[in-house]
C-alpha cells in the first residue's frame, strides 16, 4: 500500500456517524435504476463491504461466502451490501455468470456501484493510483453509527465467521473479551 491511498483522509471513524452514500445497485436487475442510501438501513444493522473489482479471483469466494450465509445476517437484524467501483452493468453480468465460470449467480444481496469512487474515498479504502478499493468491511448500527472497520490488502479474503461474531458481540452492548463467542457471558464493567 502506498502513501497515495485515501486512507489518510478517511471520513469513516469508528464511534461516529458513518459517511452517507447514495449509489445505484443491482436490487432491480432488469432496469438497474434502483438506488440505495445509508438512510435506507436506519433501524437495522448494515454490513457494508468493499472489494476491488468484478470478475476477479478472491472476490467471488468472499462474496459467495457472505451470500451463502445471508440468512444468518438477516436473523440478526442486519443487511449486507457489497460495493466496488464497477458499473451496475458489470455487476449484473457477473451475477448472471454461473459460479463454475467464476461468477456469482444466486447472489442474495445487492451490489452497489461506486463508479465515481467517492464512497470508497469517504470510507478510506480507495487506492487512488489503481482506481480500486481495498478489502474494507464496516458494520454500521441501526442509528447510522460506524461500530467496526477492518481494511486490508487485496490478496486475502475476509472471514464470514468473524464478521458474524463481531456483529453479535456489538449487539450485546456489553464488554466482550478476546475470543468471545455468541452465547458466552460478557465482562462486568468493573472487571
Amino acid at each position: 500500500m502506498s502513501e497515495n491511498t485515501s486512507l489518510y483522509c478517511s471520513k469513516a471513524k469508528v464511534g461516529k456517524p458513518a459517511p452517507d452514500f447514495t449509489m445505484f445497485t443491482t436490487a432491480d436487475m432488469d432496469k438497474l435504476q434502483s438506488k440505495v442510501s445509508l438512510s435506507d438501513y436506519r433501524g437495522k444493522w448494515l454490513v457494508l463491504f468493499f472489494y476491488p473489482l468484478d470478475f476477479t479471483f478472491v472476490c467471488p469466494t468472499e462474496i459467495l461466502a457472505l451470500s451463502d450465509r445471508y440468512e444468518e445476517f438477516v436473523e440478526l437484524g442486519a443487511d449486507v451490501l457489497g460495493v466496488s467501483v464497477d458499473s451496475v452493468y458489470s455487476h449484473r453480468a457477473w451475477i448472471n455468470t454461473p459460479r463454475e465460470k467464476n461468477g456469482i449467480a444466486g447472489l442474495k444481496f445487492p451490489l452497489a456501484s461506486d463508479i465515481t469512487k467517492q464512497v470508497s474515498r469517504d470510507y478510506g479504502v480507495l487506492v487512488e493510483e489503481e482506481g480500486v478499493a481495498l478489502r474494507g468491511l464496516f458494520i454500521i448500527d441501526p442509528d447510522g453509527i460506524l461500530q467496526y472497520a477492518v481494511i486490508h490488502n487485496l490478496n486475502v479474503g475476509r472471514s464470514v465467521d468473524e464478521t458474524l461474531r463481531v456483529l453479535e458481540a456489538l449487539q450485546t452492548g456489553g464488554l466482550c473479551p478476546a475470543d468471545w463467542k455468541p452465547g458466552q457471558k460478557t465482562l462486568n464493567a468493573g472487571g
